[in-house]
């Protein structure tokens, strides 16, 4: 026995990479056809974020309770992904490792999306009152899409992830290509999902959508689903089509790095990876200072990002054109134009966010680092979410009023001030750029550097994503109603969580070798 054999792995490291269904590089052609799928998922994921915090509050969940559905979103992530990634890395399928996940996770889809459309509909078929303001039975059937939609969206995102680095082999360009892609096709779904938000007659299409029911806004998302149903499987349908995965079977040494042949049981009870979750929970102990304060800046950087993107299109239709959601038809009426011109403005950030990501790494170079880059960046996240209190306090003293059928009714705003509230929409899409490269560039960087697996290690730093989520959605509505109601407390206290991220960013987090950290960070995805 060699001496080495003593020296246990440690739980970070003990995680192997099966080995790859596709060893070598596949042409570009079916790169590229798997990657687009990302357009339709995001299509749906767009429309998720622009259209049904407000829809959830016309089915009568009241404001401080509507961030509770976003709960399955990061539920779902620290269960499903984990679950999926273990299984489809294990799946004996003739179809291969990976297409039969994604084929199941798109029919889910197509399923969540047609029960969150029609969930005024069936509510009303089982009973709900249209005279009630509250629709119970359809806010069930509501929550029951939701759920299965981020469900299957966690299901279908991991499997084709794993693909692209199937079909990319060992070569490393044609890994940063199918990287590059993935997130050319998240920012296409952005803008289409967004633009399709935004735009107040795709209703017209479909005239069946329009129901005693379902009213014109109702109708009009359903008619945005529809597409993202019909964008998704054709999508899906062609890549799962042409490109094809050898079926895999577990072989002697399979669990070993590199196909190396496992001598006994103690060295293969060692390369075994402990299933699921204990060897999240395991890699916790093993973790590095550097991966700590990783860590600590992500979890502050998303406390400061989702309260803004639960309820961006809600703050334009609530404070920016003062409507609401359970006001009489005209105030309704005004809410859900500002929910459209919250569209428009996640569209305008979607394109400032594709172009930047495109120039991190020049960025990085120009102020002297990733560190450096990203805490400068956070302080521009906080700067854009405490001017929301500016935007909101001249939209107020600049209201104009009008008197229609002997209701007085508020007018919506002045060009000045949608001007100013879509353009912190789309400088918000710079900050976003580097929440979505950078802390998953350092990641993998201080997990190479300490020996242990990327996969894991980024499965770790996604803890520092889910849970502000759920605090998020947890305390962001009781904490604003503590105030008067409203989006700006929990702005605020993102405001203020960028500005300490930025902070700890800048004096705590370790500086990456320059050498790897551009090109890691042209690299590193999320969704």
């Amino acid at each position: 026995m060699e001496s080495t054999k003593a020296n246990k792995k440690s739980s970070f490291q003990l995680q192997q990479p099966l080995p790859s269904s596709s060893p070598r590089p596949s042409p570009l052609k079916k790169i590229i056809l798997v990657a687009s799928i990302a357009a339709g998922v995001q299509f749906g994921w767009a429309l998720q974020l622009s259209l049904l915090t407000p829809y959830v509050q016309l089915l009568g969940i009241p404001h401080k309770w509507a961030s509770l559905i976003w709960l399955c979103g990061p539920i779902s992530g620290m269960l499903v992904q984990p679950i999926v990634g273990y299984h489809s890395d294990r799946c004996t399928s003739r179809f291969g490792r990976r297409r039969p996940f994604i084929a199941a996770g798109a029919a889910l889809v197509a399923t969540a999306v047609v029960l969150i459309g029609f969930a005024a509909d069936l509510g009303h078929l089982f009973g709900d009152s249209m005279a009630n303001d509250i629709k119970p039975r359809a806010i069930v059937v509501f929550v029951i899409g939701f759920w299965i939609l981020d469900v299957a969206n966690n299901m279908l995102q991991g499997p084709c992830r794993a693909l692209l680095a199937d079909l990319s082999g060992n070569n490393q360009k044609k890994t940063r290509t199918a990287n590059t892609l993935f997130a050319f096709f998240m920012a296409v779904g952005n803008v289409l999902g967004f633009a399709a938000g935004s735009y107040p007659h795709l209703h017209n299409i479909f005239p069946f959508t329009t129901t005693k029911a379902c009213d014109v806004y109702c109708a009009n998302l359903k008619s945005c689903f529809f597409f993202s149903i019909l964008l998704l499987l054709t999508l899906t349908s062609i890549a799962l089509s042409y490109v094809h995965e050898k079926p895999w079977s577990p072989e002697p040494g399979s669990a070993g790095n590199q196909g190396d042949e496992i001598e006994d049981e103690e060295e293969l009870a060692e390369a075994t990876p402990v299933p699921l979750f204990g060897e999240v929970f395991a890699a916790l102990k093993d973790l590095k200072r550097p991966m700590w304060v990783l860590l600590l800046v992500t979890c502050l950087n998303w406390i400061a990002w989702f309260p803004f993107l639960l309820f961006d299109t809600d703050w334009m239709g609530r404070e920016v054109y003062g409507g609401d959601s359970q006001g009489n038809n005209l105030v309704l009426r005004l809410y859900n134009r500002g929910v459209r011109a919250g569209a428009l403005g996640l569209m305008l950030n979607s394109v400032v966010l594709g172009f930047t990501s495109l120039g991190v790494e020049l960025l990085a170079r120009g102020v002297g680092g990733v560190k450096r880059l990203w805490g400068i960046i956070n302080f521009l996240h906080a700067f854009c979410l405490a001017m929301t209190v500016l935007v909101t306090k001249l939209a107020k003293s600049n209201r104009r009023f009008a008197t229609m059928d002997g209701v007085t009714v508020p007018l919506p705003p002045g060009a000045g001030v949608k001007a100013g509230a879509l353009s912190l929409f789309a400088a918000l899409g710079i900050p976003l750029a580097v929440t979505y490269s950078i802390p998953f560039a350092l990641a993998s960087i201080f997990s190479s550097s300490s020996g242990a697996g990327q996969g894991l290690s980024l499965g770790v730093l996604n803890l520092g994503i889910v849970m502000p989520q759920i605090l998020v959605s947890l305390g962001s509505g009781p904490f604003d109603a503590i105030f008067g109601g409203g989006n700006l407390p929990a702005f605020g206290l993102g405001a203020f969580a960028a500005a300490a991220s930025g902070i700890f960013a800048l004096t705590m987090l370790p500086s990456p070798p320059p050498d790897i950290s551009a090109a890691k960070a042209a690299t590193a995805g999320f969704h």
